[in-house]
Protein backbone atom coordinates (compact mmCIF):
# COMPACT_ATOMS: atom_id res chain seq x y z
CA UNK A 1 0.00 0.00 0.00
CA UNK A 2 1.30 3.29 -1.13
CA UNK A 3 1.77 6.07 1.18
CA UNK A 4 -1.13 8.23 -0.29
CA UNK A 5 -3.52 5.33 -0.54
CA UNK A 6 -2.84 4.68 3.57
CA UNK A 7 -3.60 8.44 4.39
CA UNK A 8 -6.54 8.05 2.64
CA UNK A 9 -8.08 5.42 4.12
CA UNK A 10 -6.74 6.55 7.80
CA UNK A 11 -8.12 10.14 7.98
CA UNK A 12 -11.95 11.02 7.73
CA UNK A 13 -13.25 13.02 5.20
CA UNK A 14 -14.69 16.18 5.08
CA UNK A 15 -19.10 15.89 5.17
CA UNK A 16 -18.24 18.32 1.99
CA UNK A 17 -16.17 15.33 0.25
CA UNK A 18 -18.37 12.95 1.30
CA UNK A 19 -20.53 10.41 -0.59
CA UNK A 20 -24.13 11.59 -0.79
CA UNK A 21 -25.84 8.30 -0.73
CA UNK A 22 -29.54 7.37 -1.22
CA UNK A 23 -32.90 7.71 0.25
CA UNK A 24 -33.78 3.60 -0.19
CA UNK A 25 -32.42 1.48 2.59
CA UNK A 26 -29.98 -0.95 1.86
CA UNK A 27 -31.49 -3.29 4.29
CA UNK A 28 -33.93 -3.81 7.42
CA UNK A 29 -33.99 -7.04 9.30
CA UNK A 30 -37.11 -9.24 10.49
CA UNK A 31 -35.41 -11.49 12.89
CA UNK A 32 -32.16 -13.03 14.22
CA UNK A 33 -30.83 -15.70 12.48
CA UNK A 34 -29.77 -17.16 16.02
CA UNK A 35 -31.66 -16.32 18.42
CA UNK A 36 -34.82 -15.82 16.27
CA UNK A 37 -35.67 -13.02 18.06
CA UNK A 38 -38.54 -10.70 15.85
CA UNK A 39 -37.55 -7.17 14.99
CA UNK A 40 -38.16 -4.67 15.67
CA UNK A 41 -37.90 -5.67 19.20
CA UNK A 42 -41.42 -4.95 21.31
CA UNK A 43 -41.77 -3.16 24.53
CA UNK A 44 -40.25 0.15 26.35
CA UNK A 45 -38.08 -1.63 28.78
CA UNK A 46 -34.96 -2.18 26.43
CA UNK A 47 -31.73 0.02 25.81
CA UNK A 48 -29.49 0.35 22.56
CA UNK A 49 -26.08 0.91 22.62
CA UNK A 50 -23.41 1.02 19.50
CA UNK A 51 -19.83 -0.75 18.99
CA UNK A 52 -17.27 -0.36 16.75
CA UNK A 53 -14.77 -2.94 17.42
CA UNK A 54 -12.87 -3.39 13.98
CA UNK A 55 -14.47 -5.89 11.69
CA UNK A 56 -18.38 -6.39 12.45
CA UNK A 57 -18.51 -10.02 11.94
CA UNK A 58 -16.31 -11.08 15.10
CA UNK A 59 -17.92 -8.52 16.75
CA UNK A 60 -21.11 -8.93 16.46
CA UNK A 61 -21.05 -12.46 17.68
CA UNK A 62 -19.60 -11.35 21.05
CA UNK A 63 -22.43 -9.38 21.75
CA UNK A 64 -25.05 -11.90 20.70
CA UNK A 65 -23.69 -14.47 22.61
CA UNK A 66 -24.07 -12.65 26.47
CA UNK A 67 -27.10 -13.26 28.45
CA UNK A 68 -29.70 -10.28 28.32
CA UNK A 69 -28.83 -9.00 24.63
CA UNK A 70 -31.77 -9.23 22.75
CA UNK A 71 -31.02 -8.67 19.22
CA UNK A 72 -27.65 -7.56 17.28
CA UNK A 73 -27.74 -6.07 13.73
CA UNK A 74 -24.22 -4.59 11.99
CA UNK A 75 -24.11 -1.59 9.88
CA UNK A 76 -22.54 1.31 8.94
CA UNK A 77 -22.42 4.61 11.90
CA UNK A 78 -21.51 7.68 12.51
CA UNK A 79 -20.95 9.10 9.36
CA UNK A 80 -22.38 11.45 6.62
CA UNK A 81 -23.54 9.32 3.47
CA UNK A 82 -27.13 7.85 4.34
CA UNK A 83 -27.85 4.34 3.22
CA UNK A 84 -24.58 3.41 2.44
CA UNK A 85 -23.57 0.37 0.85
CA UNK A 86 -20.10 -2.05 1.78
CA UNK A 87 -18.44 -1.08 -0.94
CA UNK A 88 -19.19 2.84 -0.58
CA UNK A 89 -17.93 2.27 3.27
CA UNK A 90 -14.87 1.14 2.27
CA UNK A 91 -13.82 3.34 -0.27
CA UNK A 92 -13.27 5.50 3.22
CA UNK A 93 -15.37 8.42 1.26
CA UNK A 94 -18.49 8.07 3.81
CA UNK A 95 -16.82 8.52 7.30
CA UNK A 96 -18.77 5.92 8.31
CA UNK A 97 -17.92 3.21 10.85
CA UNK A 98 -18.56 -0.37 11.29
CA UNK A 99 -20.86 -0.81 14.08
CA UNK A 100 -22.86 -3.23 15.91
CA UNK A 101 -26.44 -2.43 16.97
CA UNK A 102 -26.72 -4.42 20.02
CA UNK A 103 -30.37 -4.00 21.83
CA UNK A 104 -30.67 -5.32 25.81
CA UNK A 105 -32.63 -5.91 28.81
CA UNK A 106 -31.58 -3.74 30.83
CA UNK A 107 -33.52 -5.90 34.09
CA UNK A 108 -31.28 -8.82 32.75
CA UNK A 109 -27.55 -7.54 32.21
CA UNK A 110 -25.91 -4.86 33.72
CA UNK A 111 -24.66 -2.38 31.00
CA UNK A 112 -20.97 -2.50 32.40
CA UNK A 113 -21.06 -6.14 30.98
CA UNK A 114 -21.40 -5.15 27.59
CA UNK A 115 -18.83 -2.46 27.89
CA UNK A 116 -16.73 -5.51 29.43
CA UNK A 117 -16.90 -7.22 26.29
CA UNK A 118 -16.38 -4.30 24.42
CA UNK A 119 -13.40 -3.53 26.12
CA UNK A 120 -11.50 -6.80 26.14
CA UNK A 121 -12.35 -7.78 22.68
CA UNK A 122 -10.49 -5.87 20.22
CA UNK A 123 -7.71 -3.32 21.00
CA UNK A 124 -8.54 -0.35 21.15
CA UNK A 125 -5.43 1.89 21.31
CA UNK A 126 -4.93 1.20 17.36
CA UNK A 127 -6.37 4.14 15.54
CA UNK A 128 -7.91 3.61 12.39
CA UNK A 129 -7.66 0.24 11.86
CA UNK A 130 -7.74 -3.15 13.92
CA UNK A 131 -4.48 -5.50 13.52
CA UNK A 132 -4.07 -6.00 9.55
CA UNK A 133 -7.64 -4.20 8.54
CA UNK A 134 -6.88 -0.42 8.16
CA UNK A 135 -8.81 2.19 7.58
CA UNK A 136 -11.13 4.67 9.53
CA UNK A 137 -14.40 1.78 8.64
CA UNK A 138 -12.34 -0.02 11.85
CA UNK A 139 -11.69 2.46 14.51
CA UNK A 140 -12.74 1.90 17.52
CA UNK A 141 -15.96 3.51 18.63
CA UNK A 142 -18.80 3.77 21.47
CA UNK A 143 -21.60 5.05 20.32
CA UNK A 144 -24.13 5.33 23.35
CA UNK A 145 -28.12 6.15 23.46
CA UNK A 146 -28.00 8.29 27.12
CA UNK A 147 -26.15 9.90 29.63
CA UNK A 148 -25.81 7.10 32.10
CA UNK A 149 -24.33 5.05 29.46
CA UNK A 150 -21.89 7.99 28.52
CA UNK A 151 -20.67 7.94 32.07
CA UNK A 152 -20.51 4.36 32.36
CA UNK A 153 -18.42 4.53 28.94
CA UNK A 154 -15.87 6.94 30.24
CA UNK A 155 -15.62 5.87 34.11
CA UNK A 156 -14.53 2.06 31.87
CA UNK A 157 -12.17 3.44 29.44
CA UNK A 158 -10.24 5.52 32.24
CA UNK A 159 -9.85 2.73 33.76
CA UNK A 160 -9.27 0.05 31.25
CA UNK A 161 -6.87 2.74 29.66
CA UNK A 162 -4.75 2.84 33.31
CA UNK A 163 -4.54 -1.30 32.91
CA UNK A 164 -3.33 -1.46 29.37
CA UNK A 165 -0.40 1.56 30.43
CA UNK A 166 0.99 -0.52 33.09
CA UNK A 167 1.00 -3.37 30.80
CA UNK A 168 2.65 -0.96 28.68
CA UNK A 169 0.01 -0.38 25.88
CA UNK A 170 -0.73 3.47 24.17
CA UNK A 171 -3.54 5.36 25.03
CA UNK A 172 -7.10 4.46 24.21
CA UNK A 173 -7.94 6.08 20.87
CA UNK A 174 -11.70 5.21 21.16
CA UNK A 175 -14.25 7.73 20.44
CA UNK A 176 -17.04 8.15 22.61
CA UNK A 177 -20.06 10.25 21.84
CA UNK A 178 -23.86 9.88 21.34
CA UNK A 179 -24.77 8.09 18.12
CA UNK A 180 -25.44 10.16 15.15
CA UNK A 181 -26.64 7.68 12.79
CA UNK A 182 -26.81 4.15 11.96
CA UNK A 183 -27.56 2.08 8.89
CA UNK A 184 -28.14 -1.66 8.08
CA UNK A 185 -25.34 -2.93 6.30
CA UNK A 186 -26.82 -5.83 3.63
CA UNK A 187 -28.55 -8.70 4.70
CA UNK A 188 -24.89 -11.37 4.15
CA UNK A 189 -23.64 -9.68 6.48
CA UNK A 190 -25.80 -10.00 9.42
CA UNK A 191 -25.23 -13.17 11.79
CA UNK A 192 -22.21 -13.79 9.27
CA UNK A 193 -20.06 -16.22 11.67
CA UNK A 194 -23.17 -18.08 12.59
CA UNK A 195 -23.78 -18.88 8.84
CA UNK A 196 -20.02 -18.98 7.83
CA UNK A 197 -18.85 -20.47 10.97
CA UNK A 198 -15.39 -20.54 9.58
CA UNK A 199 -15.31 -16.83 8.27
CA UNK A 200 -13.08 -14.29 9.21
CA UNK A 201 -12.78 -13.02 12.75
CA UNK A 202 -9.61 -10.45 13.25
CA UNK A 203 -10.24 -10.13 17.12
CA UNK A 204 -8.29 -10.72 19.79
CA UNK A 205 -8.05 -8.04 22.15
CA UNK A 206 -4.72 -7.10 24.16
CA UNK A 207 -5.26 -10.09 26.21
CA UNK A 208 -5.48 -7.60 29.71
CA UNK A 209 -8.82 -7.99 31.67
CA UNK A 210 -11.13 -4.92 32.99
CA UNK A 211 -12.04 -5.76 36.23
CA UNK A 212 -15.40 -4.32 37.05
CA UNK A 213 -15.09 -4.50 40.57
Amino acid sequence: MSLLSFLTKTELPKEHDALVGREEKIFEPLSHYVNKNTYPIEGSIFEKVYFGMGCFWGAEKYMWEIEGVLFTSVGYGDGFTKNPTYEEVCSGRTAHNEIVEVIFDPNKIEFSILLKAFWENHDPTQGMRQGYDIGTQYRSGLYVTNQKQMEQALETKKAYEAILANNGFKPITTEIKEIKNFFFAEEYHQQYLAKNPGGYCGHGGCGIKLDLS
